[in-house]
């Protein structure tokens, strides 16, 4: 009976092979992707199945995303509208909308001081995604801030991430429960089959104070990142604070994420806030819950149609090849292409990757900005146009991980990020140092593994 046995399992991972082949050919990657998953299941069958299983998707559709997706038919826009935002709506996102108040958060002293202020106003609801929520004295004042709302009858919600989170206050989150919040972990690592993918994290930060103000950004909430004093060497980052009609966009993207992560749904109705100020912002998610790759796509479409400018800041800079293919024909063309990145950041192997790419953009003209501090904002300015939110300018943010992004088109909020990022590339000296032939042997290495870290 022992041959049967091994008959048996040579046939069942047969089948899984090549059920795992056909679906690796249907989702689109690249080719270098599909022919790396190709050789591993081909030449390592009983390890490269179980980690395609856990790891090997990267869109997963939710049931109810599409009602919480506010559509807008591109040919119901104003005769005005960008053709950045035509094409983001062709790509069933909805359209940007005026009348908003937009107020960017570049000091982490000032952020703090809006979150907790945002947080104590909150009458109704407070509604919370972090990444990272540190066990250290702001995540536990957080807490508690987020408790003494809940004791008085707000209703909050909290999405952590599991992996971004994994040192959480575990003592203060027990207390924010007991007062009556709600707590919901994204993928945790022991779940079901529908409980989200390793390789999936939710690196959204919000929040939503009774439907109508957000705030957003690239900061999480611990000392690295802000806090009510002033630290030495906290990471220079950037947060915004969102109210008007597009807090309306971010409203349906926490309820997807609420019931992805196992919460119930509310109501399906959501307020239209008045309008509150001048900015026109258009919200672009990106994530395994949002067809396509609309952020991708549109930072791509942003940097072949940049004329004069094309700014990016960013921790980690591990870009596609279409994207690093775009960024060094606008050099080639002479636009004014500028990167700025950490000199040394919080992940050593991203900065051994980073190395090939930034050396090949410095070849096409491109010029590239060390900054002495670790640098956790994100950021891209296109001529008249500005992204900013939660994603990093590589691959794993842009393709795999949930992100949103605030896509802004007013001058008054563009100019604010100029200014901003001007500042900061003053502070950071152009060119990168030499590096030996063993140096760049490395950094082409992992160059290779960019897509995963």
């Amino acid at each position: 009976m022992g041959w049967l046995a091994t008959h048996l399992l040579v046939v069942v991972v047969g089948f899984l092979v090549a059920a795992s082949a056909v679906v690796i050919l249907q989702q689109g990657r690249s080719p270098q992707a599909t022919l790396a998953w190709l050789l591993f299941l081909v030449l390592i069958p009983y390890l490269a199945v179980p980690l395609f299983i856990a790891m090997g998707f990267r869109k997963r559709l939710r049931l109810h995303a599409k009602e919480s997706k506010p559509t807008t038919d591109p040919d119901c826009l104003r005769a005005d509208a960008a053709q950045i935002e035509r094409m983001l709506c062709r790509y069933g996102l909805g359209a940007a909308s005026d009348g908003n108040r937009f107020d960017l958060l570049t000091d982490a002293e000032a952020a703090w001081t809006v979150l907790l202020d945002m947080v104590e106003s909150a009458q109704s609801s407070l509604d919370v995604t972090l990444y990272v929520l540190g066990n250290d004295p702001v995540g536990q004042a957080f807490c508690a801030a987020l408790e003494e709302r809940a004791r008085n009858g707000v209703a909050v919600r909290l999405i952590l991430d599991s992996i971004g989170s994994l040192k959480r206050p575990r003592v203060a989150l027990r207390s924010l429960r007991a007062a009556g919040a709600e707590l919901r972990l994204y993928s945790p690592l022991l779940h079901g089959p529908r409980g989200g993918r390793l390789n999936q994290r939710n690196h959204r930060k919000m929040l939503i104070v009774d439907g109508v103000c957000v705030w957003s950004g690239g900061r999480n909430v611990a000392e690295e990142y802000l806090g009510p004093t002033p630290k030495t060497g906290r990471w220079q980052d950037l947060s915004y604070r969102i109210a008007g009609p597009a807090s309306a966009a971010y409203v349906n993207i926490f309820s997807s994420d609420w019931m992805a992560a196992g919460g119930r749904m509310r109501s399906s109705a959501v307020s239209v806030s008045p309008a509150l100020g001048d900015a026109v912002l258009q919200i672009v998610p990106a994530g395994p819950d949002v067809p396509e790759d609309p952020l991708h796509d549109a930072l791509v479409f942003a940097c072949h149609c940049a004329r004069s400018r094309l700014w990016i800041v960013t921790p980690y800079f591990l870009p596609t090849p279409a994207l690093s293919e775009a960024l060094a024909i606008a050099a080639r063309r002479g636009v004014d292409v500028r990167i700025l990145v950490p000199e040394r950041s919080n992940q050593r192997l991203a900065d051994l990757a980073r190395g090939a790419w930034l050396r090949a953009l410095a070849r096409d003209d491109g010029h590239i900005h060390l900054h002495p501090q670790m640098v956790h904002a994100k950021a891209v300015l296109a001529d008249d146009l500005a992204f900013v939110g939660s994603a990093n300018f590589d691959a794993r943010s842009l393709l795999l991980n949930f992100e949103v992004m605030t896509l802004l088109y007013s001058a008054t909020e563009v100019a604010a990020v100029h200014r901003w990022m001007a500042t900061l590339m003053a502070q950071a000296p152009e060119g990168l140092p030499s590096a030996s032939f063993a140096r760049r042997s490395i950094e082409g290495l992992f160059r290779l593994c960019s897509p995963i870290l």
